[in-house]
């Protein structure tokens, strides 16, 4: 059985006869290299297919060449796209990802991820939504000198870096599709309220429908989790209404394709009887029938986007801070809404 074994800085220096500072002074493009002495070394390296090592390079400068996330969100469907994103830009730039989970809202939230940073000697974090809402969070972070990008879906202050998705905008786009094939009878199931994301995303629905000049009553806003069990009771809520609605917005597609079930569950025909809608565009959106009419949160754009800025600002530490980029988000239409049926 034949094993395979890597070429040493070492055997570069002997074989090319000088020391391994000037092997290295050549890996880093250092001026101070004689050009013949130069053209030797490189020689070399091609010869004995030498591949310098990421990490040491980092080492040698005092990175870790690791790139921490901070995340609070059960939904898979949403996570593993935003970790897939992030990691397809650091496996190109030769950083591995630490990911650090945390509890929104936890008393010993900002003591954790301080422990975390200083424990695992991350180069830079990304935080997730929710937890990137916390305000203690990007103050805490900048104190101990870490390059953060914050994901959200509002500016949170003290972020050097910050993606924010413009979800107030894409709700009304929603609000007004529902109206525009005839529904008067239109419900929202939110959100968890202390969340930002479901705040903006409610805000943005319920000033379209007034502008349309619809109301949207009590009766017909319902609080949910994000999770599928709470939209559920959420949607069933609403059918069983003595005036039902006739387009159920959710606010996620987890949550929207409860809200099917519970038609379903009723004998309710959708989009036939009962219009409905999500947020994300998550893989969940074509998976279920009919297939969601969504909005396109671009998960694995935005955290590609994020994963690029935080490299920057670790590489380049003159880049203290970077301009917010703003996320237009899309209304996805699909087979889950139809012309109101009354």
């Amino acid at each position: 059985m034949s094993s395979f074994k890597s070429v040493t800085i070492t055997q570069v220096a002997e074989a090319a006869g000088v020391s391994i500072r000037t092997v290295s002074r050549v890996l880093n493009d250092s001026p101070k290299v004689a050009a013949e002495v130069r053209e030797r070394i490189k020689a070399t390296i091609e010869t004995l297919g030498f591949r310098p090592s990421s990490r040491a390079r980092a080492l040698a400068f005092g990175r870790s060449s690791l790139i921490g996330v901070i995340q609070d969100d059960p939904n898979a469907h949403v996570i593993g796209v935003l970790q897939r994103g992030i990691v397809e830009v650091c496996a190109a730039k030769g950083y591995e990802l630490v990911v650090h989970p945390a509890k929104f809202g936890h008393p010993e939230l900002m003591p954790s991820i301080e422990d975390f940073a200083r424990r695992s000697r991350i180069d830079g974090l990304i935080v997730l939504p929710p937890i990137s809402e916390a305000s203690s969070i990007p103050m805490a972070l900048s104190q101990l000198g870490v390059p953060t990008v914050g994901i959200a879906s509002v500016r949170v202050p003290g972020y050097p870096a910050a993606l924010v998705s413009c979800e107030r905008d894409a709700t009304a786009l929603l609000a007004d599709h529902l109206v525009a094939l005839g529904h008067r009878r239109i419900a929202i199931v939110t959100g968890p309220m202390h969340f930002h994301s479901a705040k903006e995303r409610e805000q943005g629905f319920r000033t379209a429908l007034a502008a349309h000049g619809l109301p949207l009553p009590d009766a017909y806003v319902r609080e949910g989790d994000y999770g599928f069990a709470s939209g559920h009771a959420a949607a069933g809520a609403l059918l069983d209404l003595a005036a039902p609605p006739t387009a159920i917005f959710a606010s996620n597609d987890i949550m929207a394709a409860a809200a099917i079930k519970a038609a379903f569950d009723r004998g309710i025909a959708v989009p036939a009887q009962l219009s409905v809608a999500g947020f994300d565009d998550s893989d969940i959106a074509s998976m279920v029938c009919p297939a969601l009419t969504t909005i396109r949160r671009p998960l694995f754009e935005m955290a590609k986007a994020a994963a690029e800025r935080l490299i920057g600002m670790i590489e380049d530490r003159s880049l203290t801070s970077l301009p917010d980029h703003h996320v237009a988000l899309s209304l996805i239409e699909r087979q889950s809404t139809a012309p109101a049926c009354d």
